[in-house]
């Protein structure tokens, strides 16, 4: 059953500082996602950790809190039908040179870490993660 769903997308470091933002905005619109609200920022390492808590655990997690906070990022609530599964296959595998062609991380990801994107994995951390950063 489709319904409009909203996810949140991050265009990370890497990209932004490749001035990649606007074509990957334009990517996202080209494929029927409505960009319902969206800023440019710059978060501390301390708002990076809470943001990826989830991730705590896992032996990636300090580098991933340094780089999403090593530059400026382009945060986004999109809208669409199926808003996060399209999402996630329109920005292809997390690791780029296994992502399909024409996904966003094969076209611009530089490795596994710096893959140029971030996408709610499901309706409850969209939840979450666009609070995160939209405090409404």
């Amino acid at each position: 059953m489709s319904r409009i769903e909203r996810t949140l997308s991050i265009i990370k470091p890497d990209a932004v500082e490749r001035n990649l933002d606007s074509k990957i905005k334009e990517i996202f619109v080209i494929n029927g996602f409505t960009i319902v609200q969206e800023k440019k920022i710059q978060i501390e390492k301390s708002e990076a950790e809470k943001f990826y808590k989830v991730h705590e655990t896992k032996p990636f997690y300090n580098e991933l809190c340094s780089y999403l906070s090593s530059g400026p990022i382009v945060v986004m609530i999109l809208e669409k039908e199926n808003a996060i599964l399209a999402n996630r296959e329109l920005m292809g595998s997390t690791n780029p040179k296994e992502a399909e062609e024409g996904t966003i991380r094969k076209k611009f990801g530089i490795s596994i870490d710096k893959n140029s994107v971030h996408g709610s994995d499901s309706p409850e951390n969209a939840k979450i993660e666009i609070d995160f950063f939209f405090k409404v």
